[in-house]
Order: structure tokens, then sequence, then C-alpha cells
């Protein structure tokens, strides 16, 4: 499995966080901004599941997810954000015919981040903004535990250990029938304890299109909207004791279909990604697919 597929899940949270309720992105983030003064919270449901299918060694990985993201609208351009997860991880390892399950459970990293809107081009019906981010990474999860067999793979442990930097833009063109989203995003990791995860680049994008109501009337209506994403990510070999990990990194092109139920207030959302191709290096587990559902709330 690439570290950066629980990684990103987590980040991907931060996706939408807008202060007027419309489509939005599930797995990524939108330029759409958080009303001055205003409030939003994101809870978000994930379940992963991993599988060895370039190998003999029959490993399968489970990653059930909750993770709380709370935005702040500190003027109408500049939004913060706040992530913390918590996940249980699951690692079935088959030795001499019988099955060695080593499992970990915990809160993760804490991730703060600043966005930005640098450009805004509004018309009749639609808008269009561009806007960069920048956040850092803190050690807030356990990254040195142990088990009844010894030190636990860190690939399980729910944190990294390292304090790491994330950046990138994001684009959003929006419309009353549809939405388009486009993110680019980096992150580089630091050592700890001797071993530093690969820094990991990301493209992704995102179109939302309203399904219900066909036709807009007066007031302000509930809606349905179709969502169809993709994601590119590269993922560089972790690196253990100064030496690159052969069997971690490499990259991953997904597709991902959802639903959103939008109302004035919340949004209800639930998709699934897909890989549709992966280049891992060595022994990588494999990504099969990543369920999630989210509520978020605008206050």
């Amino acid at each position: 499995m690439n570290r950066h597929d629980l990684a990103g899940t987590a980040l991907a949270a931060l996706a939408a966080l807008a202060g007027q309720s419309w489509g939005a992105p599930i797995t990524f983030n939108t330029a759409l901004p958080v009303r001055d003064g205003g409030y939003v919270l994101r809870e978000q449901l994930t379940y992963m599941k991993s599988t060895d299918a370039p190998s003999s060694m029959h490993r399968q990985m489970e990653a059930s997810g909750l993770v709380t993201v709370l935005g702040y609208g500190v003027s109408r351009d500049f939004t913060l954000f706040g992530l913390l997860p918590w996940f249980d991880k699951r690692l079935q390892m088959p030795e001499d015919s019988q099955e060695n399950t080593r499992r970990t459970a915990g809160v993760g990293d804490l991730t703060l981040l600043g966005r930005y809107t640098v450009y805004e081009d509004n018309g009749p019906g639609r808008t269009l903004r561009l806007a960069p981010f920048l956040g850092v990474k803190a050690p807030t999860g356990a990254h040195n535990a142990r088990d009844h067999v010894g030190p636990l793979p860190r690939r399980l442990l729910p944190g990294s250990g390292s304090w790491d930097t994330l950046g990138g833009a994001v684009f959003t063109y929006q419309t009353p029938a549809l939405e388009f989203d486009s993110q680019l995003s980096f992150q580089a990791n630091r050592d700890a304890d001797g071993f530093r995860a690969g820094h990991a680049a990301e493209v992704d994008a995102s179109l939302q299109y309203r399904l219900w109501p066909q036709k807009l009337g007066a007031g302000v209506p509930d809606f349905l909207y179709g969502v169809l994403e993709s994601s590119l990510v590269h993922a560089a070999n972790d690196r253990a004791n100064g030496n690159d990990d052969p069997n971690s990194g490499g990259n991953t092109l997904s597709i991902a279909p959802g639903l959103q139920y939008v109302t004035r207030k919340w949004i209800a959302e639930a998709g699934v990604r897909i890989p549709a191709r992966q280049h891992l290096n060595g022994t990588a587990l494999r990504s099969d697919y990543i369920v999630s559902t989210g509520l978020r709330i605008n206050f």
C-alpha cells in the first residue's frame, strides 16, 4: 500500500468547505470561500482496502477512519483549516498457514492549512476562482507503537513522527448547473527516527452536475449532484536509515464517482475511489478501493 493513500484520504476531508452550500469535490479541495467570520464543520467516514496482488505473501490491509475538519473564514479571501483524523488499521500477514493480524488505532497527525483567493472573476450566474494553499502537518499521532510481535510497521501507525509541509493551488469554475474543480498539490515529508515517507505530488479534477431539480424555480431548493472525479498521484520511495525502500512509492491513477445532496446549511455525500491504473514499486500493497461518506455543516 502506498502510504499516501491514507494521508491523502485524510487531507481530502479539507475538500469543499465553502460558506454557501453548492456541489463541490468529495476527494480534494475547492477554491470557494468560507464567509467572513463563518465556520464550516466536516465529518468524514472512510474505509480502505488494499491487497497483495503482485506477490505471493497474501497480505491484506484494511483501514477505517473518521476525519474531523473545521474551517474558519478569517476574511472574504483567507480561510484557515484544521484537520484531525482517527484511524483503525489492520494488517493481515499469513505465516505458516496461520493468519497473523496486526492492528493499531488512534488519533493521527494534525494538519493546519491556510488558503487565500488570489484571483476571482464573477459574472451573471457564474464564478471563477484561483486559490493557493499552504500548510503544515504536526506529529500528534503515535509513530513508534509495538504489539506482541514487535515494533509495528511504519505504514500501520496512525502518525508519521515528522513535521511535514504541504502546498498547492486549486481552481474552481461554478455555474448553477455544474461545477469544475482542479487541484495541484505537493507534500514534502521529513525524517523521524530514521524513517521518511516518500514525498507525494497529486493532480486532481472534479465535475459536479446538478441532477435534480432539472429546472430552477423561485426560492432556494435542495439539490442532488452527480460527481465524477479523477486523481493522479506520484509518491517517491520511502527512506529508512538513509536507504530507499524498493517496496514503496509509485504512481496511481484513480476515478471516483459519487453523489451529493445539498441544502442551504448542510451537505451529505458519498463516493468511492477506484484505482484505474497502478504502477507501484516492488511488493507495495495495491489499493483496491476507498469508500467515503461525509456531512458538512455551515454555521
